[in-house]
This record gives C-alpha cells, structure tokens and sequence, in this order.
C-alpha cells in the first residue's frame, strides 16, 4: 500500500483555511514538500513564529484531513516557522517568519511519570514536559559522525535490558536513521486509536526510528524546525508503556536536534562517545559542553575502538593511539564509563541485526557494554545531587 499521491493531498488540504484567513494554506503557499511512503504522509506548514499555538486547531484538521482519505495508515505534520527555499507544490511562497521557532507541534502531555528517582527532572529537567511512563531519559551522543555512536547506544540499551531494567531506544538521526538495521527490525510500526505509534520490539528493547516510516533509500530533505517537531511526535506520541529508562541515540554534532532535545526534554543525562585521537577528543568536548551549557548532567565518557586486539595473536595494537578519552575525562571531571575495544564481531553482529551483547552474552565484549550500563543506571537511579559534582561549564 503506497497511499495517496501528493495531488490527491494537497485536494484535501485545499479545505483547510488558518484562524484568519479565507484563503486555504496550499493557496497560501503553506504547504511544504509532501513526503508519501507506504501510507505514510510528511509535510510540514509554515506559520508565523508567534502564532504557532493559535495554528495548531488548523494543523490538527489538516491532520483529520489526510487521515480520512484512503490508503493512509499514518500522519505527521508539523508546524514550521523555516523560510522555505522554493515552492514545491507549486503554491505561492509564503510569508516570512518572524520571531524564533515555535514550540514542536503534537499535544504536550498532560502529566508526566514521577518517583522511582530515576533522574525525571534532575539537573536540565526541571520545568520541562516528560513523556508518560518513562523514568530516565538518557541521551548518547557524539560531537561528530564515524565514532560508533549508534552501535554504542544500542548496545548500551540491550545491556540495560539484560541486567534487567525495562528498556526503550530512540533513534533521534532523521537524516540518516540506523537503529532499524543494527537491530535487525522491518516493517512498519501500527497505530493505536487514538493515532499513536506503537514502537517496534525485539530482544525485548521497545525501538522508534524514522527508518520505520520512510524507506531506507528515501532522503529527508528537511529543514530544522520540521525535523525538531517530527522528534517530538516520535517522542511524546508513541505508546512507550512504562520504561525504566529510555536511550536516545543523538544525531552526531551539536545542532538543531540537539539543542531541543537538551532544552526541552527532560534528561537524566548524557553520555558522551568518541574515539581516543585528538580530533576526536576535541569534537566530544563541544558536544559534552553543550550539555552543560543547558544544564544537562554529562553521565561519563566513552572511548570506543579504544584499541585492537588480534583475533589470531592476541597481541594488542593501539591503532588510534589510547588513553585520550581517560584523561579527557580526568581533565573534565566526568567519569571514563569504558573502554571499547576496535573489535570485529562488534561491527559482524551490527551489521547481521544482532548486536554483540545478544549474540555474545557472555563474552568479554558483551561484559563491558554490561558494565557500561550498571554505571549509567547507577547514576541515573540515584537520589539528586547524590555522589555528582554539580555542571561546571569549560571554556576552551
């Protein structure tokens, strides 16, 4: 099931008029680029900045619009405050925005999960909507691409569930979504009735990724604020059920993406990967600063492919040299939660859908990512403040 096609959409979106205007949004010019995969309907509509909540009734009927018509099984659309660069439906180009971005559309919870002191609303969450039934929020992140961030955080997750916490793992890359290949998970995920996602499953870790709603092939040529709201809705409008923690695998760099989720979620916490050389090392202390910037407790570092062991000599070679996130770490004051080694069944089991902690349990291997995980659940289950050196931004 393909669904409808962009000419059949925008028909429907013609009926859809804003809180002060009889001419319809597509005549508007607001109307984004119509993304249809397998029933699925992405756009985005630009509103003004400061008006974004009085367009929301309008963003929700456009929503019931597209619903409605035949050979959709789901929707997103959210509000925009972006200038686009060109019309491509065709319409009239819209107004320019003024004023910062407005808040991601979607409902904001009513209330959010408390107790069980896992870290909801400790150091950048307070004031800040959670999501319900979730404990901690824990963000694994990267101050550039190619360090094994992703295969960190999932490993991270299925450590989590194998010393027995219940797990969910957000893949919060829109642009280049890994989770369902490292997980081996396809297909698409089903919706409630009330038109909420329910997350994928497997080896008992809950999984939500755009890779789920969009085929593998397909670019996401979006702008900031439309990939912000897509992350909220992927966030706070999927059946999560009660979670002990939930892991978000960040995108690498400190842009838009991470900046909303530091400064409107809730997290327990951050976890910082990357690779023993400098350039490296210099890219994660951005990341790791950014962090504490917003208030944003930094769990400990990560030094993945720390070094290389021969599978056949067993004689150790540290090809990207060793021991620079250890004393990045000192320098810091943040724990060094371990060293990974440059394996190859890390990357043979990535790649086959069945990450090392799973297809080697008891293996070495498996044993560190173990370790990794009873340290960041120690730090995120413990009372606030307990045995945490309050954020100390570093100018560098």
């Amino acid at each position: 099931m393909s669904g409808p096609d962009k000419e059949t959409i925008l028909s429907r979106l013609r009926g859809i008029r804003g809180p002060d205007d009889d001419r319809d949004i597509v005549r508007r010019g607001m109307v984004s680029d119509i993304v249809v995969s397998d029933g699925k309907v992405m756009f985005s509509v630009t509103v003004p900045a400061e008006r974004a909540q009085a367009f929301e009734p309008m963003r929700q009927a456009a929503e019931t619009a597209v619903a409605s018509l035949e050979g959709v099984t789901g929707v997103m659309i959210a509000l925009t405050a972006e200038k686009r660069g060109g019309a491509s439906t065709g319409a009239a180009r819209p107004p320019p925005p003024r004023g910062a971005p407005p808040r991601p559309a979607g409902p904001a919870p009513a209330q959010q999960r408390q107790g069980h002191g896992h870290g909801q609303g400790q150091g950048g969450g307070q004031g800040k909507a959670g999501v319900p039934g979730v404990g901690a929020i824990v963000a694994v992140a990267s101050g550039k691409g190619g360090v094994g961030k992703s295969t960190t955080a999932v490993n991270l997750a299925l450590a989590l569930a194998a010393n027995g916490q219940s797990v969910g793992i957000l893949d919060a890359d829109i642009y280049g979504p890994s989770l369902p290949r490292l997980m081996g998970i396809s297909g698409r995920p089903e919706t409630t009735t009330e038109r909420i996602l329910r997350p994928m499953e497997r080896f008992g870790v809950k999984v939500m990724s755009m890779g789920f709603l969009v085929e593998e092939e397909t670019p996401m040529i979006w702008r900031g604020p439309m990939v912000v709201s897509a992350l909220a809705q992927m966030l706070r409008e999927v059946a999560w059920g009660e979670l002990d923690i939930l892991v978000v695998d960040m995108p690498p760099g400190t842009g838009d993406a991470q900046l909303t989720m530091a400064q409107q979620v809730p997290l327990a916490g951050a976890v910082i990967v990357s690779t023993p050389q400098d350039l490296a090392l210099i890219d994660a202390r951005k990341g790791l600063n950014m962090f504490r910037k917003v208030d944003v407790p930094v769990l400990g570092i990560v030094e993945n492919m720390s070094y290389f062991l021969c599978p056949h000599c067993g004689e150790r070679t540290d090809i990207f040299s060793h021991g620079g996130a250890r004393k990045e770490a000192e320098r810091l004051e943040v724990p060094l939660l371990g060293e990974i080694p440059l394996e190859m069944r890390i990357r043979e089991t990535s790649d086959a859908g069945e990450p090392i902690v799973v297809a080697e349990p008891d293996g070495a291997i498996a044993g560190i990512y173990r370790t990794l995980a009873s340290s960041v659940w120690s730090a995120v289950s413990a009372p606030a403040g307990a045995g945490r050196p309050p954020p100390r931004i570093v100018f560098d």
